[in-house]
């Protein structure tokens, strides 16, 4: 999760690129722009497939996983299909972009080099070479060791990503990029053969990927690809128990982009005065006359958690021979948030704001009688309120939202109250938006405190654009 926020604090800074791919003019400055006719050969705007391995180790995340991770090398393998850009030549097209109707500048080089790419995989990791086992320690409590180790299954993952070009040199091209997906596990924690597997409690899972990307193009049709890898599979907290499994290696590989038979016809579909013939559109121009840079979004949030308090106590403080020792079984527990935040649009694919989250938790008297057995003090409250910096990607209907927030209120007993939780927490999730409702979106996020998932819950999101500004375009 710290590599994934690393990544989105670099998609956040716009003034970089304030005057770049982004940079736009009002109509009248448009259609008074000097001619500039444009003969760069065009690149291969077809989708691509790539193949590439992965050597990995599992990280261990804290000095509890330290002790019982004995060996955590892995191998994963993902083939993935790559989309280029999608040219816009009509007002619907237009309007359909994204959520809140930003126009890409279609048909140009820089457009389709530096504008998201959205890409769909499958990976598998290969997991043989990964073991855990709990041996004698105070700090496990009550549990007794078994006389095996537990091996890791491998797992199976389908996911989408978005790839965010940054700069592009000659033949080089650096990235970054983020996904999200469901995986499958092979093995999931039991009582019986896998009962040190703390990092996969399900067979199904949630998938999480970032990393950094370089490719290097060494024909039309071939490139090299290569970077470095976080991937994250977890249940969400949706069952126990709950560490996930984080991945972390470098990758290389190789992608393929079959030629088409008129791209050497083509000099980026512009006219003969350098204008792009569907921007020349009044119909056009009027939508992007109508585009507003400032959004108030509210957001509402169904989902459902189980309790590490309830792991805690069944892994370490119950006795051999109770029913619930080391039990797999946990009650889970419906979550309510909901979210205002203020955002400003700025080019295609970027939102970025303030917001605060409201969050209500139905567990809490559970929690009181935990907290009160163990001797603990602590105020219980269902209800918590934090600020939230909120970041959004737009991909045509397609959106990954993120999160930091920081809880100006937060007593849901024992764990809220000490070091063991911490203060900030971090969202992520995908939303798509229902067309012709007026970018309401539909959506899947997941809270965590610090790599750890606290909660995954379903959203509905609902936009209100404030004010009207006039939406730049750049031509060449």
């Amino acid at each position: 999760m710290r590599t994934l926020l690393t990544i989105l604090i670099l998609s956040s800074l716009p003034a970089l690129y304030a005057r770049s791919d982004d940079s736009i003019q009002t109509q009248q400055e448009y259609q008074q722009a000097p001619i500039t006719p444009h003969y760069q050969k065009p690149i291969n705007n077809q989708p691509s497939i790539s193949f590439t391995y992965s050597p990995g180790t599992i990280l261990a995340t804290d000095k509890f996983s330290r002790k019982w991770l004995k060996s955590n090398l892995t191998h994963s393998f993902v083939a993935a299909l790559h989309l280029a850009p999608k040219d816009y030549s009509t007002i619907e097209e237009v309007e359909q972009s994204s959520s809140y109707r930003s126009y890409p500048k279609a048909n140009s080089n820089t457009y389709k080099n530096n504008y998201p790419r959205l890409s769909f995989g499958v990976r598998l990791s290969l997991n043989h070479d990964v073991y855990m086992h709990r041996d004698k320690d105070p700090d496990w409590g009550k549990l007794e060791p078994v006389d095996y180790d537990t091996q890791m299954g491998n797992n199976i993952s389908l996911y989408g990503s978005y790839e965010r070009p940054w700069i592009t040199s000659g033949k080089w091209q650096f990235s970054t990029y983020l996904g999200a997906g469901i995986g499958y596990s092979h093995r999931k924690y039991n009582t019986t053969s896998q009962i040190d597997n703390e990092l996969i409690g399900s067979h199904v899972c949630i998938f999480f990927t970032g990393g950094l990307l370089t490719t290097y193009r060494l024909s039309q049709e071939w490139t090299l690809r290569g970077g470095i890898d976080f991937s994250h599979l977890s249940n969400g907290a949706l069952n126990r128990p709950n560490k996930g499994a984080n991945y972390l290696g470098p990758f290389l590989g190789v992608a393929y982009t079959p030629s088409s038979a008129d791209e050497n016809n083509k000099k980026n579909s512009l006219t003969g005065n350098g204008h792009n013939s569907s921007t020349d559109s009044p119909k056009i121009a009027e939508s992007l006359e109508q585009t507003s840079p400032m959004i108030l979004s509210f957001t509402l949030g169904f989902g459902g958690k189980t309790l590490e308090e309830e792991w805690q106590r069944t892994q370490f403080s119950t006795p051999p021979g109770d029913p619930e020792y080391r039990t797999s079984h946990f009650r889970l527990y419906a979550t309510y948030s909901m979210q205002a935040a203020l955002l400003r649009r700025y080019g295609r694919t970027r939102a970025t704001g303030l917001g605060v989250d409201l969050f209500y938790v139905t567990y809490t008297d559970h929690v009181r009688k935990m907290d009160e057995a163990d001797g603990h003090n602590v105020s219980h409250n269902p209800w918590s309120v934090a600020l939230a910096i909120q970041h959004q990607v737009y991909y045509h209907r397609l959106s990954a939202r993120f999160g930091l927030g920081y809880y100006l209120y937060r007593h849901v007993g024992f764990r809220s109250e000490s070091s063991t939780e911490k203060p900030y927490y971090e969202r992520i999730g995908i939303h798509y938006t229902i067309p012709r409702l007026h970018g309401i979106s539909l959506g899947i996020q997941v809270k965590a405190h610090l790599l750890r998932a606290d909660l995954t819950e379903l959203q509905l999101s609902i936009p209100v654009r404030i004010g009207k500004k006039k939406m730049r375009v750049s031509h060449g």
